[in-house]
């Protein structure tokens, strides 16, 4: 299939190098392949022959050329910037990357207005054009990877999570990060799931994994690096009685959280950072995806912002939930911003008087990217 970014990513090759970053298995090497039309042009820092080749500079002489997780390489920027600057009217180049590679920079951005960065994001209702709440129930079940949702097995998208989650800390943090204990950073990773949608405490995994404040830190820093979990902020200020506590966390692979209302929840976070994403990366929009809660205890799941300003309220509901408090308070406050309490079992689909929209799921994310 054709994933959502591929029309983005040619137009902007015509202009600059584009990095494309997102989850390792999202569908990266897919579209660069495809891209390429079968020829050569590939390379795969992990691969030992292309790593050679691109050490002695020995490069396939191709219009296009791919480098995956060349972020890998201490030297990849430098690298890159001489290739542009020497090659750039005559070659594209498209890089590729399980790492946030915004992020993995060795010293200055030295390749500052060489590229675009685009953030490839799991498959979402409305890319594989959904339509009915048993279809999202396949998602959720599922998850949003290409592998795992297209085998269309329960079975084997389970055997694909335990697997991806084992292989991004013994593989990818082990490539990219010199770390002594692995052990409870896997132990980190299998407590995480259980605390999603939750304000998260490094004190309490502290004590929990018997490490420090500082490892726990850092480690979350990494997999948030390694597009493992992504944290979204507290939203507003004292205007609102907002408290200003930890962040919350989700997971890429929604598939781990056990609890079925929390992994309702994480599908939608991700759904709504992949559409945040998408306008801030193709049409330059300072977007953000946060959560709410207040002094006296009241909660919105999300609220998305557009250049600092809110623009969407969602609260997710697993069945026919009264409308929370959260969301009335804070639609008053903001009384033109859209406001939607979604539910993934429910049956209710109306208009509140204050304006609430209360819908199925699949009616508010079918029409996101």
């Amino acid at each position: 299939m054709k994933r959502y970014l591929e029309a983005q990513i040619e137009k902007d090759l015509t202009k600059k190098m584009v990095f494309l970053g997102g989850p390792r298995q999202v569908g990266k090497t897919t579209i660069a392949k495809r891209l390429l039309g079968g020829k050569k042009g590939y390379l795969n820092w992990d691969i030992a022959e292309d790593r050679d080749r691109i050490l002695k500079r020995e490069l396939p002489d191709t219009p296009l050329l791919v480098f995956d997780e060349i972020h890998k390489y201490r030297l990849w920027r430098a690298f890159l910037k001489g290739l542009f600057d020497r090659d750039a009217a005559t070659r594209r180049i498209l890089v590729t990357g399980s790492a946030r590679l915004d992020l993995y920079r060795h010293g200055g951005d030295s390749l500052q207005g060489r590229y675009h960065y685009l953030r490839l994001f799991p498959l979402s209702a409305a890319e594989l054009g959904m339509k009915t709440p048993k279809e999202l129930a396949t998602l959720l079940t599922l998850g949003g990877f290409p592998e795992p949702f297209l085998s269309g097995s329960e079975t084997e998208a389970r055997r694909w999570s335990r697997e991806y989650r084992t292989r991004l800390v013994r593989d990818e943090v082990a490539n990219l990060e010199q770390l002594r204990d692995l052990d409870a950073m896997e132990r980190l990773m299998l407590r995480l799931p259980e605390l999603v949608a939750s304000p998260l405490s490094a004190n309490a995994l502290r004590e929990d994994l018997q490490v420090s404040h500082k490892a726990v830190s850092h480690w979350l820093d990494i997999f948030e690096r390694l597009y493992a979990i992504v944290r979204i902020a507290p939203f507003g200020g004292p205007a609102i009685r907002a408290v200003k506590k930890e962040r919350k966390h989700y997971h890429f692979d929604w598939t781990l959280v056990p609890d079925p209302g929390k992994r309702f929840e994480n599908m939608v976070a991700i759904h709504l950072l992949k559409y945040a994403a998408y306008r801030e990366d193709t049409e330059g929009y300072d977007m953000e995806v946060r959560y709410f809660r207040d002094v006296d205890g009241r909660e919105v799941d999300f609220v998305l912002l557009q250049d600092r300003k809110p623009i969407l309220f969602v609260e997710c509901k697993y069945g026919d939930d009264d409308i929370a408090r959260g969301l009335r308070y804070l639609s008053a406050k903001y009384p033109k911003v859209p406001a939607y309490q979604i539910h993934f079992e429910g049956k209710k689909d109306y208009l509140t008087p204050e304006g609430i929209h209360v819908c199925p799921a699949i009616n508010l994310l079918r029409e996101w990217i």
